[in-house]
């Protein structure tokens, strides 16, 4: 929880640029928080949103890592190059989309850096807001070693046939019956990506097929509510969804003994 704190307890962080194996192994950049200590600690893979490989990415992962995470945010816009994270994102979407296969072997390659290092508890979930929130639920229906995930207002989650493509095959409710772990969503009853009418199927789709899920829908809010850099930041909806995901990932990512 936000401020439940010891003020006489050590604290400290590492935050840096890491590589690991991404889709096809090929090497790629992340985003790598921990805290300092012996742990052992869960771990988080990041999924970041269309407007890039951003510093509000990076601002994420070091808040779950204050809350004692391991926390990588993959650079799934790595093949598009490299400059500001608006530029590449740009690229990305004048290509199509950076293609979901893509997207999940970056993951599956995050999952196993995490679940590799010394001072991993060995439980993983994954979060994403926006497109990286859709992705969210794509990895918890597609990637092996998750065990919760937190989709932030994910939108094309509901697809209609005409939107599929290339790089976006398949619709991601149409594989609910495959969410392998424990699912936390976050939407904003004012949005418009999604709208709350997809939110309603996407939930009837996860009762239809018995999955453990729980919605959070917020009054007074639309998309991106966590970004304080924009005019869609909601202080009040932000602090308790945020609340809401650690307690999430501390009930299901931390060892109960």
């Amino acid at each position: 929880m936000w401020n439940d704190l010891n003020t006489d307890a050590y604290e400290g962080m590492l935050a840096e640029t890491v590589t690991m194996h991404g889709h096809d192994d090929d090497r790629i950049h992340a985003y790598f928080s921990r805290p300092l200590g012996e742990g052992p600690y869960p771990g988080i893979v990041l999924i970041p949103h269309m407007p890039g490989w951003d510093e509000l990415n990076r601002e994420v992962a070091r808040r779950f890592t204050q809350h004692g995470f391991l926390v990588v945010c993959p650079d799934i816009y790595e093949r598009f190059g490299h400059g500001r994270p608006d530029q590449v994102a740009l690229r990305a979407r004048e290509a199509g989309g950076v293609p979901d296969a893509s997207v999940m072997g970056d993951c599956e390659g995050a999952v196993d850096y995490l679940a590799g290092l010394p001072y991993s508890n060995g439980h993983v979930g994954v979060i994403g807001m926006c497109s990286g929130g859709r992705h969210a639920f794509l990895a918890a229906c597609q990637v092996e070693g998750l065990d919760a995930a937190v989709e932030c207002w994910g939108g094309r989650v509901v697809m209609a046939e005409e939107d599929l493509s290339e790089a976006q095959p398949v619709a991601p409710i149409d594989l609910t019956s495959q969410l392998s772990c424990p699912l936390m969503g976050i939407f904003g009853n004012d949005d418009k990506f999604p709208t709350p009418e997809q939110v309603d199927l996407h939930e009837a789709e996860l009762v239809k097929h018995g999955k453990e899920y729980v919605f959070h829908r917020y009054d007074g809010a639309g998309h991106a509510i966590w970004n304080h850099a924009g005019e869609s930041y909601r202080p009040t909806q932000a602090m308790d969804s945020w609340n809401k995901a650690l307690q999430f990932f501390d009930q299901h990512l931390r060892d109960q003994s």
